[in-house]
């Protein structure tokens, strides 16, 4: 095996410490009617099979990812309009439910064709610690999983939105600083980070051996999608950055290492078996007794060719239609040419509004960044790339670079003409014959919750509601001094010296004028879309610690959005 990919190492401590072949999982992943998807991690090859109690099921053989093996298992057969417990056996053996679990039957549920579609989103989570006072407060996943496992017949979102850091790579627990301690000289970059595969999967299992987590994920379907954290802080902001990154003797590891591991923990759930079907990596992987080098050649690719791979990807629920944009690894760097979006990217995210328009009633764009900001905050992007393109000279070009990567100056503003570019998509989107009833930008990456609502000039304005949702972090906190500066963000006062940096920096006009309509709030937190037919109601909740040493989320907003 590859040194790109690092050593099998030691499992960390929070490996599952029974003695069952299932290392990790089951993750329920896509659903459709008909058909779901379920990912386990296994501890040697094995024959994975799902049965559910009404017949449906499917099994598959483990593939080999540098000296781990999972198993993505297509279910068949299902039943719309349907809950069915499922069971997992490996080589015949029944590794899941476990023995003695205190958890009820992890189901897999596939909604009438009329039933509402209730949709949880947020990003940003830390692994919560097994043991002792959690630092940052309750967390909402497993504050989550502890509400639908007390009421298991009852409301439950029909999906998980996970919009970016669903590991930290560069912001590790204590425990993982002490497993890292273990493996090499933590004096040596990366220092306390990942540098590996196997330090990556090491996070997953943190992460995910969580016992209110695992549950959550294996009876509630989950999309993910990447953010800076997932590789690291600021990932992609500028071509000065990542010039200095690819100097390091240490970065290229890390990067394939991550996309590696990204592909397999999460991206391959995003996937439908039909596109699944259709990929030559996929069955390259399958096909092959150790599937490392076509994986590790896959990620060389991206890293070298960002265009000639995909991460975007669809989903529709019903007459729901859920797009996931990869905010990170498709973006254009030359500071004469910045945009988020890459002209194939782009052209694909049109494609898929455009497709059958008038045939969903809601459009979901899912952006790990939030397109609409607090305007002093916008302005200041905006400034930042014109400067750093060289509007104002030399000199100001290069303290702006520094400004960016202190400031983490990297949203859509600071792609001034893919903000443009998005308003364009979605007045276009929410206008004419058939136009969806709202179009919701779903984001994460700030630390806090706000609703924000855009205005075009007179007569370009679309038909459809549109809105900006930000809900983060599930579990993470923020600096005090951040929340005065989010709130002073959104200010007369701080939109008005916004304006006198943005004529400095001789920026144009955005395409779109915005106001917040709710918010910020500050916590750890879940949004929920509530869709039924043309009408749509949003949902804020947050985890709180009670009296009695439990924690519940507790509604701090709730609203219709048609």
């Amino acid at each position: 095996m590859s040194d790109t990919t690092g050593g099998t190492g030691t499992s960390g401590p929070s490996r599952p410490t029974d003695t069952s072949a299932l290392r990790l999982g089951p993750v329920l992943r896509y659903t459709d009617g008909a058909s779901a998807t379920v990912w386990v991690e296994t501890t040697g090859p094995r024959t994975a099979e799902v049965r559910c109690a009404d017949g449906a099921g499917g099994s598959a053989r483990t593939f080999h990812i540098a000296g781990h093996d999972y198993a993505l298992v297509e279910v068949t057969g299902l039943t719309r309009g349907t809950s069915t417990p499922y069971e997992v056996f490996l080589d015949g053996e029944r590794v899941w439910p476990e023995a003695e679990s205190r958890f009820p039957p992890s189901v897999i549920a596939t909604p009438a064709e009329d039933a509402a579609t209730r949709i949880s989103f947020g990003s940003c989570r830390w692994a919560a610690p097994s043991a002792g006072k959690d630092p940052v407060g309750p967390d909402a996943l497993d504050t989550l999983s502890t509400r639908v496992a007390a009421d298991p017949d009852g409301e439950r979102p029909d999906v998980l939105l996970l919009l970016g850091d669903q590991v930290y790579a560069d912001e590790v627990s204590d425990a993982t600083r002490e497993w890292l301690a273990e493996r090499r000289d933590l004096d040596r970059a990366p220092g306390a980070q990942v540098s590996d595969y196997e330090e990556y999967t090491h996070l997953y299992d943190e992460s995910w051996s969580d016992p209110e987590v695992r549950w959550l994920l294996s009876t509630v379907p989950s999309c993910m999608i990447f953010d800076d954290h997932d590789v690291i802080d600021d990932w992609n902001t500028s071509d000065a950055w990542l010039a200095e990154m690819r100097t390091t003797d240490w970065w290229q590891k890390r990067l394939l290492s991550g996309l590696m591991s990204y592909w397999v923990y999460q991206h391959l759930g995003n996937l439908s078996p039909a596109e699944l079907a259709d990929d030559p990596l996929w069955a390259a992987v399958r096909e092959a007794p150790d599937g490392t080098d076509a994986l590790r050649e896959f990620a060389e690719r991206a890293d070298a060719d960002p265009a000639s791979v995909r991460w975007s990807y669809r989903r529709d629920f019903g007459t729901v239609r859920v797009l996931m944009v990869d905010s990170r690894a498709a973006r254009v760097l030359d500071e004469q040419h910045r945009s988020m979006l890459d002209a194939t990217e782009a052209t694909w995210l049109r494609e898929q509004v455009m497709d059958g328009h008038g045939s969903y009633d809601h459009l979901l764009i899912g952006t790990s960044l939030p397109w609409l900001m607090p305007h002093l905050v916008h302005d200041l992007e905006t400034w930042n790339a014109s400067i750093c393109g060289g509007e104002r000279g030399a000199r100001w070009a290069r303290l702006g670079e520094k400004l960016r990567r202190a400031a983490d100056l990297e949203h859509w503003a600071a792609f001034p003409s893919s903000f443009d570019s998005l308003a364009d998509l979605i007045a276009e989107a929410g206008t004419g014959a058939g136009a969806p009833a709202t179009v919701n930008v779903l984001s994460g990456d700030v630390h806090h919750a706000y609703v924000a609502e855009p205005a075009w000039p007179e007569g370009r304005g679309p038909e459809a509601r549109v809105t900006q949702l930000t809900c983060s972090p599930v579990h993470n906190s923020v600096p005090p001094y951040m929340r005065v500066g989010f709130r002073f963000g959104w200010s007369g006062s701080a939109r008005a010296l916004g304006r006198r940096i943005a004529r400095h920096g001789r920026c144009a006009p955005s395409a779109v004028d915005w106001r917040r309509t709710g918010g910020p709030w500050f916590g750890n937190q879940l949004m929920t879309l509530t869709l039924r037919g043309r009408s749509a109601r949003l949902t804020l909740e947050q985890a709180r610690a009670e009296r009695t040493g439990k924690s519940a989320l507790r509604v701090i907003e709730e609203r219709g959005l048609a």
